[in-house]
């Protein structure tokens, strides 16, 4: 380990004015791909809900619902051998990543046929396969933990970049800000992305951060950041290519702060009273990630029968996810032992 304590030569302070994210273009073909992969998240989590009010998960739950343009424009951008972690509210990065919706709704249930084999519920899934090092339920602890993977990936030399996800209250965690620190001195291909949905768990941004501009968070440490339009699939996936390539260049972290919005309450069991009704409903009206790719398709001259083709088929994918968690048995008594310690 003591290699990497030998930094590259430091280089001038970037400005740290924010760049705007200008959206860019896409083809026919990939806006049907996010309309795909944002209204399969969206269908996922409206049915998890359900499940939870049934009595079917247990535990913590907390929806992505109204965040989806994020993790699929960032996904767009990622090559494999990258690395993704994130905090509790997982799932839409998880289907995002490419997981099984089957096995995510069998291990949000505790069964089996999970990704976690029905141990790790939902704040705490896994998959090498994808990628997807986690949902971790510590606030914040997963971005020392993805800083982590960043130095692993400096450490071998290879090109891979670590995207490592957290919300706006985790931004205030002392623990980022050493993560900072490391990943600018070591020049680690991090790239670090707030989910600035406006409220930390209850709490607005406005009154649990003295500065309310997020992406300015690593200036001190010399790093580069911007503030992007997280409802915007085209936003995030321009900036998120400006910033991979940053990183994946050998020029160490940068910051992405994605404006977006969740529509539920902070989790399963928050009656969000602490915004109004009309403020959501705005939001949904003018800002929603999915009818905005709609509008975008329609232009291209995609068919409302096409559209209707691909919702019919998203329905069938969470509809066969909910009768695989159903009829996948539970964990055999014996598994609460495994994965846990290793023989050597």
């Amino acid at each position: 380990m003591a290699r990497a304590a030998k930094a590259p030569a430091k280089k001038a302070a970037p400005s740290k004015t924010a760049a705007k994210s200008v959206p860019g273009k896409a083809s026919k073909d990939e806006l049907l791909g996010y309309y795909r992969q944002m209204l399969l998240i969206r269908r996922f989590e409206e049915r998890a809900g359900q499940l939870y009010g049934m009595g079917l998960i247990g535990g913590f739950c907390h929806l992505y619902i109204g965040q989806e343009a994020v993790a699929v424009g960032m996904q767009s951008v990622a090559k494999k051998g990258d690395e993704i972690i994130t905090a509790y509210r997982d799932h839409g990065h998880m289907l995002a990543a490419g997981m099984d919706p089957k096995e995510v709704m069998a291990e949000l249930t505790g069964r089996a046929g999970g990704s976690s084999k029905g141990k790790g519920g939902s704040m705490h899934m896994f998959s090498i396969e994808a990628g997807f090092f986690g949902g971790h339920g510590i606030v914040g602890a997963q971005v020392s933990l993805g800083t982590g993977l960043a130095f692993a990936n400096r450490y071998r030399g290879n090109d891979n970049v670590a995207y490592v996800y957290f919300g706006d209250g985790a931004a205030n965690q002392g623990q980022v800000y050493e993560s900072f620190n490391m990943a600018e001195l070591w020049r680690l291909p991090a790239v670090y992305l707030i989910e600035n949905n406006q409220y930390a768990m209850g709490t607005s941004v406005e009154r649990s951060s003295a500065t309310v501009e997020l992406f300015h968070r690593g200036a001190s440490f010399g790093i580069k950041g911007e503030q992007v339009d997280g409802m915007d699939v085209l936003a995030v996936r321009a900036a998120g290519l400006r910033a991979t390539e940053h990183a994946r260049a050998g020029k160490g972290p940068y910051i992405l702060e994605m404006k977006t919005y969740r529509y539920r309450g902070h989790s399963m069991s928050d009656p969000a009273k602490y915004r109004t009704k009309e403020e959501v409903d705005e939001v949904k009206k003018t800002r929603d990630p999915i009818d905005h790719v709609k509008g975008l398709m329609a232009e291209a001259g995609v068919s409302e029968d096409a559209i209707k083709k691909i919702d019919e088929e998203i329905k069938a994918i969470v509809l066969e996810a909910v009768d695989f968690a159903q009829k996948s048995p539970e964990p055999d008594p014996s598994e609460l032992y495994t994965d846990v310690y290793l023989e050597a």
